[in-house]
């Protein structure tokens, strides 16, 4: 199975560049995976298409404000994204533009002037009675060795997510071609984000609103929770013309008690999102509640757990893309990508959504 199979063509222009204007406004495609049947909707109207007693499971885990932007000792400026760490391993990053080992990065602030930057550090010198050299050394990132495909390890004394969450910024999906707001701060975590280390959000969840949450839960819906970080395999593309050539990356995962009683007890679980579906499948296979993930889902894949997927429209040649496939169908999915074109539906992080099921 090649993974030039799974592609399509994706105007520029059906990439949704910005959140919309008020959270939760977006469209809804209904897919039905057995006959192809396609319904126009609004992601507004989802308890129309969900029924008492099913379950909805949702990622509650938070992103990381992982991208932090750095300078060497001679000024020159670098980009990096701090990555989930799992368990005593190594602190991993990745970077843009040039570094060597041995490589001793500044971290710089991402929102605020250099004025107020120094008197932030001054505050703290003054706090923790510090000299400068030691507090140089706390914003300090040493580059232990380059691992290939932009990707370094990396080591410093004070904790790298630490770091990010004080001077670091949204690390936006790179399609996106932009610097990330103060609005991007709040519309790229989902509204109950509370467990955190993602490197990057769970994005079919971020056109979900408290007040649909609510709707759905007077109806009869069932809102459950699990924490799966997202990753390293977020980032990286396909690199082996067959997709069984593939590795997945691991993350860290988490279901609690609750949620897989429901699970069992269920009518009918919908996933939201290709994390969601991913962890559960998993579950379903090794019996264990939390560990690593690496499980891969590509057509031919028979899912144990999953009944409905609400997700988002997914880019061509994409792991998830292979996911969502491997649920609806390629001919069924692929129809529906190309109704959506034509009906103008916004694709990927920030765009539509679709509930198959």
């Amino acid at each position: 199975m090649l993974v030039s199979d799974f592609s399509y063509d994706l105007p520029e222009d059906r990439i949704a560049k910005f959140p919309p204007k008020v959270r939760g406004t977006t469209r809804l495609l209904v897919l039905n995976r057995k006959n192809g049947e396609i319904k126009d909707s609004y992601y507004r109207d989802l308890a129309d298409f969900l029924n008492p007693g099913d379950v909805l499971i949702l990622n509650d885990t938070r992103v990381m404000q992982s991208r932090i932007f750095c300078s060497l000792p001679d000024g020159r400026k670098r980009e990096l994204v701090v990555l989930e760490r799992h368990g005593d391993e190594p602190q991993h990053v990745m970077y843009r533009g040039k570094l060597h080992e041995g490589d001793i990065l500044e971290v710089l602030n991402s929102d605020a002037s250099e004025t107020v930057l120094r008197q932030r550090e001054q505050e703290e010198r003054s706090a923790a009675h510090n000299d400068g050299p030691a507090q140089a050394r706390r914003r300090s990132i040493t580059v232990k060795h380059l691992l290939g495909n932009g990707i370094a390890e990396v080591e410093s004394d004070t904790p790298l997510p630490e770091l990010a969450e004080k001077y670091g910024t949204v690390p936006l999906p790179p399609y996106l071609h932009r610097d990330a707001t103060e609005d991007d701060k709040k519309r790229y975590q989902t509204v109950w984000a509370r467990e955190m280390g993602s490197a990057a959000a769970p994005t079919a969840s971020l056109n979900m609103t408290e007040e649909l949450l609510e709707k759905l839960k007077n109806k009869g819906v069932i809102i459950k929770y699990l924490t799966l970080h997202v990753g390293l395999g977020t980032f990286l593309p396909i690199r082996t013309d067959n997709i069984e050539d593939h590795k997945m990356h691991s993350e860290w995962y988490h279901i609690p008690e609750d949620t897989i009683e429901a699970i069992n007890n269920a009518k009918r679980v919908v996933a939201l999102g290709t994390t969601v579906a991913r962890t559960l499948e998993y579950y379903a296979r090794t019996g264990k509640p939390e560990g690593e993930d690496d499980i891969f889902i590509y057509p031919g894949f028979e899912f144990k757990i999953v009944d409905a997927l609400l997700t988002n429209f997914h880019a061509p040649k994409s792991t998830v893309l292979m996911l969502a496939s491997a649920f609806a169908g390629w001919d069924n999915l692929k129809n529906a990508y190309d109704h959506a074109i034509k009906a103008e539906y916004n694709f990927l992080s920030y765009g539509d959504s679709m509930l198959i099921c």
